[in-house]
């Protein structure tokens, strides 16, 4: 597998792995576009864009777009996140230029039509009353609020009601206006591609697109606090967190690395203590969510409301004790399931072409495999409980909690165990 990118005169990158030995192949355009984009008017604009994107375009009805790449057995999807959106498409290796072509026609061309806007307005409503109803979305949107009061990297990517029904066509133009332009887009495609093809139809398709001017996001300034939702849910969901490391910092890979040994897998010391030896809850995990100029690091678990005082600090203990004591097995296994999962990713063209579009829009340029194992392999027990000490010693602590939270610790009696 070969990885060639060339970077156009409009701005856009385009990227590509050629696996000449499939039949399909996977591409997508990322656009450095996301939630913490948006201003204060705009809450949930990116992911109603998103929406939008697929209904309709000066030349293609809303069926159309879907009819056209389902007729030759591919499909079309879309996300949104805190700093990028991402639209898709998989394809048979001789439907690649028509993929590209819907792809480039939906994000120029949309018509944004008014029903076809009213109808997606009341969908999107819907999947808020569904996140809402969801009791691990919403402690989720409630840690994020928390650690980042009154920013829009805090703020839930979905929007609210009353911001997506004030929505209009016209907002949206603006929006993408704004911030779909050539130097913060990238087209990533994995499969069986012939890149120059590619290139071509890419630089066809782009031709009239401004080559820069978005604005650069506000700079992120974590904060903490305590934030809780009493709701009438059968179990307790919780979580704990802190300050993390943003992913172009020098502890970006121990962390990743803590984050694993803590609770990422059924070998993991959280999952170990707190599920399969004392039995307090069914599901634990650690994350780290990294972000351009910040990070947040953190616990989630969920168990009965008799349960959750314990529970959370056994989190706490569990945290406390990883700066002491993690070793140089627990590393190394971290270490070689990293490794495991980087080399899986290259059999599958959709996991590749977004890894790819991930290292571009993180690093500026797609990352070797070989340079990402070997800077992995550097980080020893000593590094981990380094970062580990520096994170929970300056710790302001972020919780969240959502359902029956009578037996839950006050924020007090949490922030004293973990200082204790």
């Amino acid at each position: 597998m070969k990885v060639r990118v060339t970077e156009l005169k409009n701005g856009i990158s385009v990227i590509s792995d050629n696996m000449p030995h499939l039949e399909s192949a996977f591409i997508g355009i990322w656009v450095k576009s996301g939630s913490r984009c948006e201003n204060e008017d705009e809450h949930g604009i990116s992911h109603m864009l998103e929406h939008m994107a697929f209904k309709g375009t000066k030349t293609r009805s809303a069926k159309q777009i879907v009819e056209e790449i389902e007729n030759v057995g591919g499909d079309l999807n879309a996300s949104t996140s805190i700093e990028h959106t991402g639209y898709f498409a998989r394809i048979l290796k001789d439907d690649v230029g028509l993929a590209s072509d819907i792809l480039a026609d939906i994000l120029q061309n949309s018509t944004f039509d008014e029903k076809e806007f009213s109808r997606e307005q009341q969908v999107i409503e819907q999947e808020i009353g569904a996140s809402h109803d969801d009791p691990d979305d919403l402690v989720h949107d409630l840690f994020l609020q928390v650690a980042y009061p009154d920013q829009a990297i805090g703020r839930p990517i979905l929007g609210t009601v009353n911001s997506v029904k004030s929505f209009t066509p016209k907002a949206i133009r603006s929006y993408m206006d704004r911030n779909y332009v050539g130097d913060k887009m990238i087209v990533a495609a994995a499969g069986n591609i012939n890149h120059d093809e590619l290139v071509r139809k890419i630089e066809q398709s782009f031709s009239d697109i401004a080559i820069s001017g978005a604005p650069k996001p506000k700079k992120a300034t974590y904060v903490g606090g305590d934030k809780r939702h009493i709701s009438k849910h059968e179990q307790a969901h919780v979580i704990i967190g802190m300050g993390g490391r943003a992913y172009n910092s020098d502890g970006f890979y121990a962390t990743q690395i803590l984050t694993e040994i803590l609770g990422g897998g059924m070998s993991s010391r959280l999952f170990q203590e707190i599920r399969e030896k004392r039995g307090l809850c069914y599901s634990v995990y650690a994350f780290h969510w990294a972000f351009a100029d910040s990070g947040v690091f953190g616990v989630a678990a969920d168990t009965g409301p008799e349960l959750v005082g314990e529970l959370m600090m056994v989190i706490i203990d569990e945290l406390k004790r990883a700066v002491d004591d993690i070793n140089d097995g627990e590393v190394m296994r971290v270490r070689n399931k990293i490794r495991a999962g980087l080399l899986m990713s290259l059999e599958n063209p959709s996991a590749r072409a977004s890894q790819l579009a991930r290292q571009q829009i993180l690093w500026g340029r797609p990352i070797p495999m070989a340079e990402t194992v070997e800077r992995i392999s550097k980080i020893s027990a000593a590094r981990v409980k380094e970062v580990a000490k520096d994170i929970l010693e300056n710790a302001v602590l972020s919780v969240a909690g959502v359902g029956p939270l009578e037996n839950m610790p006050s924020y007090e009696a949490i922030t004293k165990r973990l200082k204790a």
